[in-house]
């Protein structure tokens, strides 16, 4: 592919790096706050305030990574510190813990840091590779590329933790049953439940392999059982970390030259210092870039809560045959691989032998969706008719765009760009927030008829009023274009624009605007809780559409600034 030519073999060594790490976390921060609801039995305020602050931390932490890095270790080493104080967090969540969260929250510091000595750092020497003039017109492109690494690992961990959760359950003679956690906390904690909510908890005892005394030890067994799913899920994380650090540092003669702090480049002879004045535009530049982006990352990480959230229960999953494809790890592969055969066919620069690769790929792929499709067209003994999916799926619909656009937001890029129309980094981060925006107005339309969440006390709707899951899978493609229009143009404007003394505080202070706006994420899930449904989403859409207007408003400023 195209889009691949040409890159330094360093690129490819990061990419994998960093998806090992992801995959990780994503497997984690899918289950997470299910994890502190089902487990505790928190009601979403205390959950997503939670989640706030630990994603708060996790996006703080960079700034005093790229410090490290910057004036100490450097950014090879701090990057393999973090990993291997990551895999301690996540070992730390994986041990089941009892009603006290204390153990939680030790873990959750502790990935923390590691994430902050890692992720910025990573980026940096990213940057670092393209800094050759061969390499410079690149860098956007890159950026894309390694950003397709993060999704690729986030796509497939909502599954493993779904796998994992459900081996586990089942192994214990359980069915998993978004509906039953709450009912099961209210059991246990003697809180009135209603005769419906307890014949639902009937049935499902009624069902499940072996016999139980009561209703109070079903509870407690199924919840028991809930939550060593999920800490399965959470050791999942430190495999996919050693997977990570071992590629790290196996490879390292792909990226070693990029491996510099700018101090040790001060006595070359391309080193060119910026002026004070240079400094400050470029940092005041991105300083007004940060504040903005602030907010579509409060819009963007709704999706570990009130989405989550929404699709718990609010959200039909009980789906079709047809819609269960889209949940189907084989399925999304096969898509995946004839998206990338048609791309590979249709590159005017491949080789034959690539362009024959790509005819491969395509075959195997339209055809395994053509033999699901005949298959369950057909009216068979056996052949499923309806499937229940678990809401912590939906989570993999956004990186899952992020892998099947990339390859076609470049190609629109390189377009614009061919014609001397591409926007710059800025005016993309504006239209961004403006999809933003839109995404949103969607989940408005699916909620306006729908219960508060505090008129339901927590508990899932009743299913004649559950809505189609494909309000939320629309809702997540349209924020995958805007994050396209942003993320990772703004990393990739961080490394063009920041001085070059400062880049791992840059790439931190880029962070550290994230981390405000997941906090921010967490606190306006309070309103997810507190108000009507509709009015939830529309501040959403309200503070994103706002954030982009004032993008523009300020856009020639920026641009001058950044190019000082």
């Amino acid at each position: 592919m195209s889009m691949l030519k040409g890159h330094p073999k360093g690129l490819f060594v990061l990419f994998f790096s960093n998806m090992g790490e992801r995959f990780g976390y994503y497997t984690m921060l899918a289950i997470f706050t299910l994890f502190l609801q089902d487990h505790f039995g928190w009601d979403e305020t205390r959950a997503y305030n939670l989640y706030g602050i630990f994603l708060a931390g996790i996006y703080f932490a960079p700034l005093l990574g790229g410090i490290i890095a910057d004036q100490w270790l450097g950014y090879g080493k701090t990057v393999s510190l973090g990993i291997i104080i990551m895999a301690i967090g996540y070992a730390l969540l994986a041990v089941p813990v009892a009603d006290d969260p204390t153990p939680v929250y030790i873990a959750l510091a502790v990935i923390s840091l590691g994430v902050g000595l890692f992720k910025g750092n990573l980026v940096v020497i990213l940057g670092n590779l393209y800094e050759g003039e061969g390499l410079k017109k690149m860098q956007d492109a890159a950026f894309n590329i390694f950003y397709m690494g993060i999704n690729i690992g986030a796509m497939f961990a909502p599954h493993v933790a779904r796998s994992l959760k459900n081996w586990v359950m089942e192994g214990d003679g359980f069915v998993y049953n978004n509906a039953i956690p709450k009912i099961a906390n209210d059991v246990i904690r003697n809180v009135d439940v209603s005769p419906e909510r307890m014949g639902i908890i009937q049935s499902a005892m009624d069902s499940a392999q072996g016999t139980y005394a009561s209703l109070q030890i079903f509870a407690e067994k199924y919840i028991e059982s809930l939550s060593t799913g999920y800490h399965w899920g959470f050791g999942f994380s430190v495999v996919t970390l050693a997977i990570s650090i071992v590629i790290f540092l196996s490879f390292r003669k792909y990226y070693k030259e990029a491996d510099y702090r700018q101090a040790d480049k001060v006595q070359s002879a391309d080193y060119v210092e910026l002026t004070p004045k240079q400094t400050r535009d470029r940092i005041f530049a991105l300083v007004l870039v940060f504040i903005i982006v602030i907010f579509f990352w409060m819009a963007f990480h709704q999706n570990g809560s009130a989405l989550t959230g929404f699709a718990k229960n609010y959200t039909d999953l009980t789906v079709s045959k047809w819609t269960y494809l889209l949940f189907s790890i084989p399925t999304l592969l096969s898509i995946f691989a004839a998206i990338l055969g048609v791309f590979a066919m249709i590159n005017k620069s491949a080789s034959r032998a690539m362009k024959g690769l790509g005819a491969l790929f395509f075959a195997g792929g339209a055809g395994f969706i053509a033999y699901k499709l005949g298959y369950l067209g057909m009216d068979l003994p056996g052949v499923i008719t309806d499937t229940r999916i678990d809401p912590e799926l939906f989570q993999s619909f956004n990186p899952m765009f992020v892998v099947w656009m990339t390859p076609v937001m470049v190609g629109f890029f390189a377009y614009l760009a061919k014609h001397s129309k591409e926007p710059s980094a800025p005016a993309k981060i504006g239209i961004g927030m403006l999809i933003t925006a839109s995404a949103y107005v969607i989940m408005i339309g699916a909620s306006a008829m729908l219960p508060s969440v505090h008129s339901l006390g927590g508990n899932a709707v009743d299913s004649a009023l559950a809505v189609s899951p494909y309000f939320l899978i629309g809702t997540y493609f349209t924020l995958t274009i805007a994050e396209l229009f942003l993320s990772p143009m703004g990393l990739s404007f961080v490394a063009k624009v920041a001085p070059p003394k400062f880049r791992g505080l840059m790439q931190g202070g880029w962070l550290a605007a994230t981390a405000i706006g997941n906090y921010a994420a967490g606190f306006v899930g309070r309103f997810y809780q507190q108000w009507e449904l509709w009015q939830f989403f529309l501040l959403l859409v309200v503070l994103a559409a706002l954030s982009g207007f004032i993008m523009f408003s300020i856009l020639k400023i920026v641009n001058r600034a950044s190019t000082s």
